[in-house]
């Protein structure tokens, strides 16, 4: 008769507790609504396009009553004309773009606007800066500029060109820039939060998947532990 108790699943247990945690130290991103653009014709130098911008709904108690869009370089205010936008919504030019904004969506209701704009620039992308804003006073900013060192959690939408047609003249650049846009954009401070560095990025990665290693491997050797203890005890 065996004198050990019964195997318990102690490795199981570990194994088990070890993925857990392991998935919750692994860098994970909010889901969220965003804003985005398309274009009837999204090539460079373009005339007469029309832009569409969606901002999805994200709130669950109330409705868009604003959209401002902070226009990139090489289209000015002057260029642009609203082709559609939600009923009763009125539009706006801003020295660095326009405002829309009108009676609350329903909840949960998309706002969608279309502007025509004179001639895109010659650029392979352009971006976009938007901030939404709902009738309970939440604001939504959708400013964070492309980069290939993080992904970003407030993106702002991006509208990526064709190249322009062989020996299409290109307009002279505007003096406006970009960073001109009201401070409104990023809450009063930049128009675009910080980016971790790339080290930082890369370091935090390893730290995470390091531990994670280290909790799986605890967790295999207390399974194996308990096999050979329940092994033992079959013999005796």
């Amino acid at each position: 008769m065996s004198v050990y108790p019964p195997a318990r699943p102690y490795g199981r247990v570990a194994v088990a507790g070890a993925l857990a945690l392991a998935t919750a130290l692994l860098p994970t991103r909010p889901a969220c609504a965003h804003t985005e653009v398309a274009a009837d014709r999204p090539t460079a130098l373009a005339r007469d396009a029309t832009l569409t911008f969606t901002s999805e709904a994200e709130s669950d108690t109330s409705g868009f009553t604003q959209v401002r869009v902070v226009l990139p370089d090489g289209i000015e205010p002057d260029d642009v004309k609203l082709e559609h936008a939600p009923t009763a919504w009125k539009f706006r030019a801003a020295p660095d773009g326009y405002t829309i904004g009108g009676p609350a969506l329903a909840t949960g209701a998309d706002a969608e606007h279309a502007i025509r704009v004179r001639r895109l620039p010659n650029a392979e992308e352009i971006v976009f800066r938007t901030v939404d804003t709902y009738a309970d006073g939440k604001v939504a900013r959708w400013v964070e500029l492309p980069t290939r060192k993080a992904e970003s959690e407030q993106p702002a939408p991006v509208l990526k060109l064709r190249p322009a047609a062989a020996g299409e003249p290109a307009d002279p650049p505007s003096v406006r820039t970009s960073e001109a846009a009201s401070a409104d954009l990023a809450g009063g401070a930049s128009t675009a939060a910080p980016v971790p560095a790339e080290n930082d990025d890369l370091s935090a990665q390893l730290i995470t998947a390091g531990a994670a290693a280290v909790l799986l491997a605890l967790g295999a050797t207390a399974w194996r532990l308990d096999r050979r203890r329940a092994g033992q005890g079959g013999e005796r």
